[in-house]
């Protein structure tokens, strides 16, 4: 009686070694992929980071021109201590907030951008906070005054589409042009992102609110007074700033 020949490409031995082969190929295809776009990836995120600096003192550029103009503009970059005093051998550039907000205020270095456009004078401070669904930053420039806003850009890692990622829109961020961060007594209030009436007063602290996107715009409203506080300390020796008990 002739035996069978076994076809050794049904066997589960030739299945296993060829899915691991398969694995180990596919991985190394894609960790030279990732290794190989690191460079670009990196300096994408550099170049997007000087474009939302700059759209907050009112200068849009593409990419390829973010860098030019980023030197141009771009006076001084500070980081601080809780203090308000300057830090040397930190670059604010390469402070990465998401991790500084984990700490105790003590601890954080606090980076600052300083523009200066047609002899005007701004601040630029960088945001974070918490949405509905993730973590929004941004940033937000502040006039010589430190009290009235130049303009301010927000983004998101996560909030609903037409809801609460409209915090990236244009007329959303135009709603907090010239609007002021202190009352009339010297508290820092910030901006308050409500509902009700609309607001078209520029001494009121608050904007009006997205419609169905209330958390997105409590954690707008948050984080613009949380890191603001931070900057009082180094604002009340650059400026003739006067505060009440904050």
């Amino acid at each position: 009686m002739e035996e069978k020949s076994v076809n050794k490409t049904n066997t589960n031995a030739y299945t296993f070694i060829f899915a691991i082969v398969m694995v180990v190929v596919v991985g190394s295809i894609l960790a030279f992929a990732a290794t190989s776009l690191q460079p670009t990836q990196y300096e994408n995120q550099r170049q997007e980071k000087m474009q939302n600096i700059l759209a907050t003192v009112g200068i849009e550029t593409d990419r390829a021109g973010a860098e030019e103009l980023y030197d141009q503009y771009i006076t001084e970059e500070v980081v601080l201590d809780y203090e308000g005093n300057e830090k040397e051998n930190v670059e604010a550039f390469d402070v990465d907030l998401a991790s500084e907000i984990k700490r105790e205020p003590l601890e954080q270095d606090f980076p600052l951008y300083i523009a200066e456009v047609e002899g005007e004078k701004y601040y630029i401070i960088p945001l974070r906070g918490a949405g509905l669904w993730n973590a929004i930053f941004g940033y937000i420039a502040l006039q010589d005054d430190v009290n009235t806003i130049k303009g301010a850009v927000f983004d998101h890692l996560g909030e609903t589409p037409g809801l609460g990622a409209e915090i990236t829109q244009e007329w959303f961020r135009e709603r907090f042009a010239d609007e002021k961060v202190f009352d009339e007594s010297g508290n820092l209030i910030g901006v308050s992102v409500a509902k009700g009436p609309s607001s078209t007063s520029k001494d009121d602290n608050r904007v009006d609110a997205i419609s169905g996107a209330t958390i997105t715009g409590d954690g707008i409203s948050d984080m613009i007074s949380e890191r603001l506080r931070h900057y009082l300390p180094y604002f009340k020796t650059q400026t003739d700033l006067e505060v009440a008990n904050n």
